[in-house]
């Protein structure tokens, strides 16, 4: 926009600038011609009277004046009588007078001819060429019946002196208009950057807005649209806030109730001994516990929406060990395998949000058993992206159950969508969106993936700790998934 606003600024003056200097230079250049050939042929008049006396005096005079001319002017004086011979002996003749059209019109016609040597401005002489007639009233215009041309006088006049006046007339105006647009280019960056201000400001805030930061204001300084637009970011911010307070404070009152429920059933279920009271009893349990899981995962979500925390270095493949460590008894007890492999003993550390790893591993992981068959295995691994992508860590988790069709991995990241495990039990459908704003506020990406000879990768790209805070801009694509 600054640059834009500068250049548009430098073309109005540059405009400007040609609009007022050009003319005044062509008119300039054009007063230069004329009073240069008015002078001339003020001149060669004077001698042409001189040649048309016809006296000796007079001829001596002309010789004179015609010598004084040359020493004290770039101009040169060439006579001819009208037999075509040297009409003042000193002086030269013309080369070639009888081929030379404009020495044959003042002869024959009495026309003065003026040669500027070129179309454009002028050429490296001006030749100019005129009729003398017999008697003390030459030159005075065409030949009547009683007046006889006897010669004719030509002045040669070089141009290089004009040439040099020209420069210094165009150059001495180029230098100015160059002057005037650097000041105006400097001028108009001042002015661009201060009309500007506000703008940046809006940008500045709308970036922050980007990364949700929701406390982004502008200066109260600025024009009076940004005083509106803070007071609708305020709205927002307060609205967005309130929300995640009622989230947050609603999934936690609610996991008291709902404990004490649980405790109350499974009171009831020890002290029944008819089958089917049991069973109701049972699936009403089942109904609590998948209630308690869905109003964690609400806390949980409200609670990473909200970013209380930056990303800091963290061991990746030590913080991996440690949650499989806490997840194997689970998968024992099904006879489930979880292997773990990596591409370096101490691994590379990684940005990651205070706790934010341990929920993604642990939803992801959860996920992967719901939907694993007995005595299957899941694969977890930690390699690095290459010299390229160094920026990336990928942290991969491969199940052999059922995996996903491309529809169901296009909707696998959307909140409430609940994929049906082999245990015959359904999720809450917050874990893999979790997995994604845990992710993506880290500043990571995720996605999902067919994994090689079936079941499900879920493939996490994260920032390493030497990159700093920048944001991976690289997300990916369709995926997006559910628990």
């Amino acid at each position: 926009m600054i640059k834009r606003l500068i250049v548009s600024y430098v073309a109005l003056v540059a405009v400007a600038l040609a609009a007022f200097t050009v003319p005044v230079a062509f008119t300039l250049t054009a007063q230069l011609r004329g009073e240069t050939e008015e002078s001339v042929r003020r001149e060669a008049t004077t001698m042409a009277l001189l040649l048309g006396d016809g006296d000796e005096p007079a001829r001596q005079a002309l010789a004179r004046m015609a010598g004084a001319y040359a020493d004290e002017t770039p101009g040169t004086v060439e006579v001819v009588a009208a037999d075509g011979r040297s009409a003042v002996p000193p002086l030269p003749l013309p080369a070639s007078p009888a081929g030379d059209r404009a020495i044959g019109d003042a002869l024959r016609r009495g026309v003065t001819t003026v040669d500027w040597g070129s179309r454009l401005v002028w050429g490296p002489e001006l030749v100019l060429t005129v009729p003398v007639y017999e008697g003390r009233h030459a030159a005075r215009g065409p030949a009547g019946e009683e007046e006889r041309i006897v010669g004719a006088v030509r002045i040669r006049y070089a141009t290089a002196d004009l040439t040099d006046r020209l420069w210094r007339i165009w150059g001495f105006r180029a230098i100015l208009a160059i002057g005037v647009l650097a000041v105006a280019a400097g001028l108009g960056a001042v002015v661009a950057r201060l009309l500007t201000k506000p703008l940046r400001q809006l940008n500045d805030m709308a970036s922050r807005f980007g990364d949700s930061d929701l406390t982004a204001r502008s200066p109260v300084t600025g024009p009076r649209e940004t005083r509106t637009l803070n007071q609708g970011a305020e709205r927002l911010d307060t609205l967005v806030a309130s929300q995640r307070i009622f989230v947050a404070d609603a999934s936690h009152q609610l996991r008291t109730p709902l404990t004490a429920l649980r405790l109350a059933l499974d009171n009831i279920a020890d002290g029944v001994d008819d089958d089917f009271v049991r069973e109701d009893v049972d699936q009403a349990t089942a109904e609590v516990v998948r209630m308690s899981r869905l109003v964690s995962g609400l806390l949980v979500l409200a609670r990473a929406e909200a970013k209380v925390a930056a990303p800091e270095p963290l061991a990746l493949r030590e913080l991996v060990e440690d949650r499989l460590n806490v997840w194997r008894p689970a998968a024992d007890e099904r006879g489930v395998t979880i292997a773990f492999t990596g591409t370096a003993e101490e691994g590379p550390r990684v940005l990651a949000g205070p706790g934010n790893l341990d929920q993604v591993l642990d939803n992801i992981l959860s996920n992967a058993l719901e939907v694993s068959p007995d005595r299957g295995t899941i694969t977890v691994r930690v390699e690095a992206c290459g010299p390229e992508e160094a920026v990336l860590e990928v942290l991969e988790v491969l199940d052999q159950g059922p995996g996903m069709s491309a529809a169901e991995q296009a909707r696998a990241f959307d909140r409430f969508w609940r994929g049906q495990g082999l245990t015959g039990r359904t999720g809450s459908g917050l874990g893999l969106a979790i997995v994604k704003q845990l992710v993506t506020d880290d500043g990571g990406r995720v996605a999902l993936r067919d994994a090689p000879g079936g079941g499900l990768c879920v493939r996490i790209g994260l920032r390493t700790a030497a990159e700093g805070p920048r944001r991976i801009s690289s997300r990916p694509g369709p995926p997006r998934s559910g628990g």
